[in-house]
This record gives C-alpha cells, sequence and structure tokens, in this order.
C-alpha cells in the first residue's frame, strides 16, 4: 500500500489532530526546543525546507487586494471512476467516514466534466487510460489480490499512490479528509542506490548532517527493515528513544512534536532506525509506516528517506517522497543496473548522484546519460569511507570539506534559493 497527503504548504497554524499514543520506548528524550521558534524569520535557512507558496499552493494566494484566505472549491466531493461495483462499494463506505461527497462515473467520458473540479480523483484499476489534459489521478485504487500489475499501472498513470483496499481503508479516509484541508508540510527526499553498495546510506547520513547545520529540522528515516539497522552507522544504537518495532501498534494520527520528542538524535538531526540487531526484524504494518509518515512531514522541514533497494521498501516508501536521488558509482554494470531499477520507482522527480573521482574514465555526464536522468551532483570517493561506516564515524567524515561542498550543491539544486554558504 502506498500513502499520501497534502503536502509542500506554508505553514500557518497546526492543524488539530487525533492523537495515537505512542508505545512507550526506553529512555523518550525530554521536550525538545524546535529550531525555528514562531515569528523567527527563516530566511537564514534553506529555501528548499521552505514552504513556498508557489510551489506548495498554500494556504494564502495573492490577489491585488493582498491575500485573501484559501478556499476550496468543490471542496468535499471526490471523484471515483470504475465501473467495479465492488469497489464503488468499498470506496463509498470510506467517503462517508472521511466526510466528503462521492461522485461515481464508469469511464473516462463520463469523468471528463468533473475532473479538474474535484476535490480528489480516485482511478479504479479497471482503467487504463486518462481523459487529455488533464491533472493525474491522485489515487489508484484497486484490491488486494491484484499484485505487482497495480503497482505498475499506477506508475504508467502517473497516480501520486496507489492504495490497494480493503487493507488500505483507514489511511485513504485520513487522506480524503486532508485533502479538504491542506496542511503545512516538508520536504520528503528519497536516497537510493542505483546498484549494491552504491553509497546510498552515506548518502542520507551527510545530507542529512548538512541540512541541520544550517538550521533546518530534519529527520532521518531507515526505510529498509533488511539493511541492517542505520543506527549502526551513527553509532548511535545506544540513544534513547524509538525505533520501528516500537511503532508497530501506532494507529491514526501521530502528533508532529510527540514524535519527533520520542525520536534519538545524531549529528544535530532526529532519525528513525530499525534495531542494529541480528534477530530477525518484526514487521511493521503499512499503516503504521503511512501514520508514521505523515507526522513526519508534518513536524520536520526536510525529511530524507534511505530507502534501499528492496522491493517492499520501494513500494512503501518511494511514493511517499516528493524527490528522488539515485545514487550510482562512477561504473558501466552500475548504470546499468540503475537504468533497470527506474523501472519500478513511481513517477516521482528523480536525479542522479554519481559517485566517483574526478577525472575517471566514465564520467558523472555519460553515467547521467546511459541512465536516463538528470545529474544532480557528484559524492565525492572519501578514504575510508567504508571503514567509517563500519565504526559508525560516517559523522565524522561529513565534516571533510570535500563532503561538505557535495551536499552544499545537492541541497543547493533542490531550489534555486538555497542559501547554503554556511556549509561551503
Amino acid at each position: 500500500m502506498s500513502r499520501h497527503h497534502a503536502r509542500n504548504q506554508e505553514r500557518a497554524s497546526e492543524p488539530d489532530i487525533v492523537q495515537a499514543a505512542l508505545p512507550p520506548g526506553p529512555g523518550i528524550p525530554a521536550q525538545r526546543v524546535a529550531a525555528s521558534e514562531p515569528g523567527e524569520p527563516a530566511g537564514h535557512r534553506p529555501a528548499a525546507l521552505r514552504a513556498s507558496a508557489a510551489e506548495r499552493a498554500g494556504r494564502i494566494r495573492q490577489t491585488d487586494r493582498g491575500p485573501e484566505p484559501w478556499l476550496p472549491v468543490e471542496a468535499n466531493e471526490v471523484l471515483l471512476v470504475t465501473a467495479f461495483a465492488f469497489l464503488q462499494a468499498e470506496v463509498e463506505r470510506i467517503v462517508a467516514a472521511a466526510g466528503g461527497r462521492l461522485r461515481v462515473a464508469a469511464d473516462i467520458a463520463e469523468a471528463a466534466p468533473y475532473w479538474d473540479s474535484a476535490a480528489a480523483v480516485l482511478l479504479g484499476s479497471d482503467i487504463r487510460d486518462l481523459p487529455p489534459r488533464r491533472r493525474a489521478p491522485a489515487v489508484l485504487v484497486g484490491l488486494s489480490g491484484e499484485g505487482d500489475a497495480l503497482w505498475h499501472l499506477g506508475a504508467a498513470l502517473g497516480a501520486q499512490r496507489v492504495a490497494v483496499l480493503p487493507d488500505a481503508a483507514a489511511w485513504l479516509a485520513e487522506y480524503l479528509s486532508r485533502s479538504r484541508a491542506p496542511e503545512a508540510g516538508g520536504v520528503v527526499l528519497g536516497v537510493t542506490g542505483g546498484c549494491g553498495g552504491a553509497g546510498a546510506t552515506t548518502a542520507a547520513i551527510w545530507l542529512a548532517q548538512a541540512a541541520a547545520g544550517l538550521g533546518a529540522r530534519v529527520l532521518l528515516v531507515d526505510a529498509d527493515p533488511w539493511g541492517g539497522g542505520l543506527e549502526l552507522a551513527l553509532a548511535a544504537e545506544e540513544s534513547p528513544g524509538l525505533r520501528w518495532p516500537d511503532l508497530s501498534d501506532a494507529s491514526g494520527s501521530i502528533d508532529p512534536e510527540q514524535l519527533a520528542d520520542a525520536l534519538p538524535l545524531a549529528g544535530g538531526f532526529s532519525f528513525l532506525s530499525w534495531p542494529g540487531t541480528r534477530e530477525r526484524p518484526p514487521a511493521v504494518d503499512s499503516a503504521s509506516v503511512g501514520g508514521v509518515l505523515d507526522a513526519a512531514r508534518r513536524g520536520y522541514e526536510l525529511v530524507i528517506v534511505d530507502i534501499g533497494r528492496n522491493a517492499e521498501p520501494l513500494r512503501t516508501f518511494a511514493w511517499d517522497c516528493d524527490r528522488l536521488l539515485i545514487v550510482v558509482p562512477a561504473q558501466l554494470k552500475a548504470a546499468v543496473a540503475a537504468a533497470r531499477l527506474l523501472q519500478e520507482l513511481p513517477p516521482v522527480e528523480s536525479a542522479l548522484l554519481v559517485r566517483g573521482k574526478a577525472g575517471v574514465a566514465l564520467d558523472e555526464a555519460l553515467i547521467a546519460e546511459s541512465v536516463g536522468l538528470p545529474l544532480h551532483g557528484r559524492m565525492p570517493e572519501v578514504r575510508g569511507t567504508a571503514a567509517a561506516s563500519e565504526l559508525g564515524r560516517l559523522l565524522e567524515h561529513g565534516k571533510r570539506k570535500s563532503v561538505r561542498r557535495f551536499a552544499a550543491s545537492v541541497l543547493d539544486l533542490l531550489d534555486d534559493e538555497l542559501l547554503a554558504g554556511d556549509i561551503r
């Protein structure tokens, strides 16, 4: 199941939400002071980590008379396009629970007049095309048992998210409720490796460290339960706070401040890791993951997700990202592997980080051309990085000049107005 929510909007006021009790964890840290107090000017922070009205369709819109309140059009009407009677019944129940009104169209021709005015467009898995020049559907809705075909269809149609019913019923109801009242949210940046051992975890840690150094509220998320535990690379396995297994029973909307206060810290940023132990990682259902990511987006200016390359993390987390960075070594086999990986990624803006030394036989421009993605930066080969990862010293390497320059260039490209001078 994939989840989404209203995102990237001007932070006006914290919305009222139902708090889900987080399970008690060892050594929950005391209340922390946020990096940005109310009323504090945000000009010293990366522009990419601040809500932008132009980019994020914010709560106020500029007019000749000045700012006016954000007023949704047809705010409570949800358009469902499907001829499946069972799917109609399932969605009708969910929309009613969300307090909305449902309009059902059996096909694209019938749906076209209402497409652009609906608060959200849900597309059934029996629909294979879209009306011309219309926005992509918000959610592709299908049934459990449709397997991989549902995800491939979602990517082909450009759907923002995929919801597999009935498992995703609670998430979809919450998503539809939020679609009527957009709320503030940070940037969610996914990082994955184009091949095994590409250095995605290292890149994610260095980017989180650099952004936190700019004063942004940053959360680093370990998305791969089979990755060995991000906390080991941070030497933070003893840091008090919650890990993913502690959140397995979380349900409903999680309060962002409650989540932030419960997570451990390292390198100036919060992190959420799988335990770095030899035990088999316990299952955390997709509903719990969705609630955590929703709260993370509302509580942090930048959420960096170390996705991994396994199929399940790619499906679960990549669809929730605003942008994806694929780390690829400057090698031919790595470029081929990265090109194959693209077929598994959702229709999210993506770019390459090429890892290698300057002047190598295959330079970053050639690698990017071979993969078919724009180049977002060159990740330096820093001597001793592999050993530093084993010893939990990646944060020490993150202070090196070449690494700081790399992180600044990546963060700079996230937004034209990014002020990265402090870490150069």
